[in-house]
């Protein structure tokens, strides 16, 4: 089958309040159009329209590299006049099915049933909802075929009453539409051309509209307001946490737990609350993330540990390490299995080798660490003279005291020991100390301040 697909992207989404075009706002750390992008094409062979209107220059520079053709809705006639403007792009023969860039959470099993009941008509995606209020009903006739849809502004009382309603979403033969649409009326009460007419003129023509409903009313909302968005958020949220947990993942609170990309996890994989994952994120077997944390973009490595209230992005962690609590792991970090990154730390484009630990209220960025080094607290790699950054190397086995400064470009050998609160600015040959600081003085009979009257 080929298939046409046009995104209606054009509202303004007045109820958000935000400059930002509706079809931009996030859902699961994507723009809710790229959602309906990406389910679109997973269906197969397709060609995707995007009918922009508000904010188009920002939606087409969004979307610039993903494939999709745009056109515009300059004028806002509703949504048989927005899919109008797709017509040019209808391929003879094909299927033409219309999705809306507000609807972020329609499964591509529910678009493939849709599909395969158009090849000779109109087909429509109904729900059925407890409070229908907003919405066009379906109206169907004793046999249960569908013969229009009339919009709540339109209905009468016992149309009304009617809990069958129109989701927006609907398959036809690009043949068809591309005769029915230039001929809708606006005649009535918004003054639109409301696509949903072309169900009524399917029926007068003799042509069979077929109904398929959507099981779950959350997959076929839209979203107008923040609070729809949080919405729509949180039911996401819910089927990435049960997913997860039938793979094996323990999540001590699904409720409290974002997946904004991709995460991919072993056996026995623990995750404590108030998590977010971001980017792509591997986990392998055993890895333990305690609350508060945020990974992404990043893997780690059997039996690793991430204490609470640490980030960690764009890094690489062995097995069997220790991150935490309040590390901070920026870009370019590699961690060797059994490294320790403790309480307090910021490593970035850090090399740091197998047993290595940093454990305490120390920064280590462009530097290359060996195997079975200590620094001690509060050590910080001086990496950045205001224009470049260096780099420092430390050999396997050395010892860097407490309250070090290590002045890039620098190298410490193996097995070398800096004495705590030094100022490290040429290299130390291996297996040697170094002392650089101040000589003590104590002075005998000082008199400590005193306060004057």
């Amino acid at each position: 089958m080929t298939i046409d697909i046009v995104i209606l992207a054009a509202g303004k989404g007045t109820r958000m309040r935000s400059d930002l075009p509706k079809v931009l706002h996030p859902i699961g750390g994507t723009p809710m159009l790229g959602r309906v992008i990406e389910t679109a094409q997973q269906l197969g062979d397709v060609e995707i329209t995007v009918v922009v209107g508000h904010g188009a220059e920002l939606v087409r520079a969004r979307f610039a590299d993903s494939g999709v053709r745009f056109v515009e809705q300059t004028e806002q006639l509703g949504t048989g006049h927005a899919v109008a403007q797709a017509i040019p792009n209808f391929r003879p023969g094909a299927t033409v099915l219309v999705l809306y860039g507000d609807v972020p959470l329609v499964k591509t099993g529910t678009l493939q049933s849709l599909l395969s009941s158009s090849d000779k008509g109109p087909a429509l995606l109904s729900v059925e909802m407890a409070n229908p209020a907003g919405y066009g009903r379906i109206v169907r006739d004793d046999a249960g075929r569908v013969l229009e849809i009339v919009e709540e502004k339109d209905a009468d009382a016992d149309t009304l009453a009617i809990r069958e309603v129109n989701t927006g979403i609907l398959a036809a033969p690009a043949e068809l539409l591309a005769r029915w649409l230039p001929e809708l009326s606006s005649d009535n009460a918004q003054g639109e051309y409301y696509l949903t007419d072309v169900i009524a003129r399917s029926v007068s023509e003799d042509i069979a509209v077929t109904g398929v409903r959507a099981s779950d009313p959350l997959e076929v909302a839209g979203v107008n307001s923040r609070a729809q968005q949080a919405q729509m958020e949180r039911a996401l949220q819910h089927g990435r946490a049960l997913a997860l947990m039938n793979a094996g993942v323990t999540l001590l609170d699904p409720a409290r737990f974002d997946l904004r990309g991709r995460l991919d996890c072993g056996t026995d994989v623990s995750i404590d609350i108030n998590c977010v994952f971001e980017g792509e994120v591997v986990l392998g077997d055993g890895v333990q993330v305690g609350p508060n944390c945020i990974l992404k973009n990043c893997r780690l490595a059997a039996g690793t540990r991430v204490e609470a209230n640490s980030i960690i992005e764009d890094a690489q962690v062995g097995e069997a390490c220790t991150i935490g609590p309040f590390a901070r792991l920026r870009p370019g970090t590699e961690l060797a299995d059994g490294a320790k990154v403790g309480n307090f730390v910021e490593t970035k484009k850090a090399r740091i080798g197998r047993g290595s630990k940093v454990n305490h209220l120390s920064y280590v960025g462009d530097a290359q660490v060996g195997e079975q080094v200590n620094i001690g607290a509060g050590t910080i790699t001086c990496n950045y003279d205001g224009v470049n950054k260096s780099l420092t190397e430390i050999g396997d086995g050395a010892f860097i005291g407490s309250n070090s400064s290590l002045v890039a470009p620098v190298k410490v050998g193996a097995g070398a020991t800096v004495g705590a609160g030094s100022t490290i600015t040429r290299e130390v040959p291996d297996e040697e100390l170094a002392v650089a600081r101040g000589k003590q003085r104590n002075v005998s009979g000082w008199q400590r301040p005193v306060k004057k009257s």
